[in-house]
C-alpha cells in the first residue's frame, strides 16, 4: 500500500505537431472515440483504428479502420508491425490492463509512442480521465505530497458542482449490444473478451437487481438512518467494487470482494472499538451473481461480529454514507477520492492513485479503526485540484451536451500534446467545461466529514 515513486508526468509525443498519427484501440462503448478521431482529423492529424471484435466495428465510423482477425498469440507481432508501418506517434485506449491493450502498450513504449488512457473519472459524476500511460497504480501522477502541491499551484480551482447528466439507459443498451455482438464469431473468430465471465448471466442478474433497486435502497437508507439515530460508537464503511473491475484484478492482491471483506471484517472484529459498527456497501451496478447478504453475514458471524456488520444494498448514494462514517476502507475504488474530499479517514487495501501520505492511512488495517485521522485538508484540496487539472476533462460518454464537451476538451488536449499536464496557461486558465470558479459557498478546502463535497463515488 506504499506509494510507488512517480516523479514526473511525461508529455505526449510531438507537442504542437500537426502531422501526428493516432491509433485508437477499444474505447468507451459510445460515439466518444469516433468523434474525437473526427476532431483530430479536422486538425490535420492522421487517425487509425484496429477493430478487435464485431462490437468494435459496430461502434466505429470513419476511415482508417482495420480488422484484426488473427489469434491472440499473433497479436504482438501484428500490432508492432502496425505501429511501425504507419509510424504511429500516439496510442489511445480505454482499459490499459485488457490483454490486447497490455501488449499494444508494451510495443508502443518500446517505440517511444505516447500512450493516453481514458475512463470514467476519479472525480464524479461528470468528469472523464485523460491520462498518460495508465490509471490507478499505473498512473504517473506523483505520490509525493510536495509534488502534488506544486502541480496544484499550476492548476485552476475546479468547479465540482455537476454540470452534465449522463444517460444510464443508453449506456446499458449500448453495452449489451456491444458484448452480445462480440460473442458472435462473425469476422473475428479468435477474439478474446476482457470480461471475467460470460455477459449473459451478468445482464440477467443486473436486470433482477434493477427490479429490486427501490426496495433495497429504501432498506439501506433506513438501516443507515437507524444506526445514526442510535448514536453509540463510530461508523465505518467497506465500499465494494465490481469484481470484473481491472482495478481489483490488476492493482490489488485480492481475487474477489469476498477475500477483501473477510480481511476487513476480521480486523474490525479484533481491533475496532467495541461499539463501532461496520457498513458493507454493495456497488450499485453489482450484477447480483453472489448473494452478498448471506456471504457478508457468514463472514461477520465467523468473526464474532454478526450484530455489528450491516449490508447496504441497492443504489443508496455514497454521500450520506460519507456523512455518517468516520472512515472508509476499500480495495482501490474511486470512493476513496470522495472520502478524502469529504474529510473521512481512508484506507485502500490495494494500490491506488490516492495512496499518499497525508491523504490515506499508511500504518495498516489493524490500527486504522482506532488511530487513523482525517486526511490533511490542505493536501486533500491540492490533490483534488491537481487531478482535476492534470488528469481529467469535463463531460460524459453517453449523453449530450456532456458528450460534446468531453469530445472538444479531449481533442484539444490530444492536439496540444499536454495530456497529464496542468492546463495551458496554468492558474487563471479555465478548463474546458468549467467556469473556473468554485461553487457557491466553497472555500476550496474539503469540509469535515459530514459535509461532503460531491467529487464522486459509486
Amino acid at each position: 500500500m506504499r506509494p510507488a515513486p512517480t516523479p514526473t508526468l511525461p508529455r505526449g509525443a510531438g507537442e504542437g505537431d500537426a502531422t501526428r498519427r493516432f491509433l485508437f484501440l477499444q474505447g468507451p462503448i459510445s460515439p466518444f472515440f469516433v468523434e474525437v478521431a473526427a476532431g483530430l482529423r479536422a486538425r490535420g492529424h492522421a487517425v487509425h483504428r484496429i477493430n478487435l471484435c464485431l462490437g468494435d466495428r459496430m461502434f466505429w465510423r470513419g476511415p482508417g479502420a482495420e480488422d484484426y482477425r488473427g489469434r491472440f498469440e499473433d497479436w504482438p507481432r501484428f500490432v508492432a508491425a502496425f505501429l511501425d508501418r504507419h509510424a504511429i506517434t500516439d496510442l489511445v485506449l480505454l482499459g490499459e490492463q485488457r490483454p490486447y491493450h497490455r501488449v499494444a502498450i508494451a510495443a508502443a513504449r518500446a517505440r517511444g509512442v505516447a500512450v493516453t488512457v481514458t475512463d470514467f473519472g476519479y472525480l464524479r459524476p461528470d468528469w472523464i480521465v485523460l491520462e498518460p500511460e495508465g490509471m490507478g497504480a499505473e498512473s504517473r501522477f506523483p505520490r509525493d505530497p510536495e509534488a502534488i502541491r506544486a502541480l496544484a499551484a499550476r492548476c485552476p480551482e475546479p468547479e465540482l458542482a455537476p454540470r452534465f447528466a449522463d444517460d444510464f439507459a443508453r449506456q446499458a443498451v449500448w453495452d449489451v449490444a456491444f458484448h452480445l455482438a462480440s460473442l458472435l464469431p462473425l469476422g473475428f473468430p479468435h477474439y478474446r473478451s476482457w470480461l471475467a465471465g460470460h455477459p449473459v448471466p451478468a445482464y440477467l442478474g443486473t436486470a433482477v437487481r434493477l427490479l429490486l433497486r427501490r426496495r433495497d435502497t429504501r432498506r439501506a437508507a433506513a438501516r443507515l438512518a437507524s444506526l445514526r439515530a442510535a448514536g453509540g460508537g463510530p461508523l465505518y464503511c467497506f465500499a465494494m467494487q465490481m469484481e470484473n473491475d481491472y482495478s481489483v484484478r490488476a492493482y490489488s492482491d485480492f481475487r474477489d470482494n469476498d477475500s477483501a471483506i473477510a480481511l476487513a471484517v476480521g480486523s474490525f472484529a479484533r481491533h475496532a472499538p467495541p461499539a463501532a459498527q461496520l457498513l458493507v456497501k454493495v456497488h450499485p451496478l453489482d450484477p447480483g451473481l453472489k448473494r452478498w447478504g448471506r456471504r457478508v453475514a457468514r463472514i461477520a458471524a465467523a468473526a464474532g461480529v454478526a450484530a455489528r456488520v450491516h449490508l447496504l444494498d441497492g443504489a443508496l448514494p455514497m454521500q450520506p454514507v460519507l456523512e455518517a462514517c468516520r472512515g472508509i476502507v476499500t480495495i482501490n475504488s474511486t470512493v476513496g477520492v470522495a472520502a478524502i474530499a469529504a474529510g473521512c479517514a481512508t484506507l485502500p487495501l490495494g494500490r491506488a492513485l490516492y495512496d499518499v501520505p497525508g491523504l490515506a492511512w499508511q500504518d495498516g488495517l489493524d490500527r486504522f479503526w482506532r488511530d487513523a485521522p482525517p486526511p490533511d485538508p490542505a493536501l486533500a484540496a491540492a490533490f483534488i485540484r491537481a487531478i482535476a487539472g492534470c488528469l481529467h476533462v469535463r463531460g460524459v460518454y453517453y449523453a449530450r451536451p456532456g458528450l460534446d464537451a468531453a469530445v472538444a476538451a479531449t481533442v484539444a488536449r490530444l492536439d496540444a500534446g499536454d495530456v497529464g499536464q496542468p492546463p495551458a496557461g496554468g492558474v487563471g486558465q479555465t478548463p474546458a467545461g468549467s467556469t473556473g470558479q468554485p461553487p457557491a459557498g466553497s472555500t476550496g478546502q474539503p469540509p469535515a466529514c459530514g459535509a461532503a463535497r460531491r467529487v464522486g463515488a459509486a
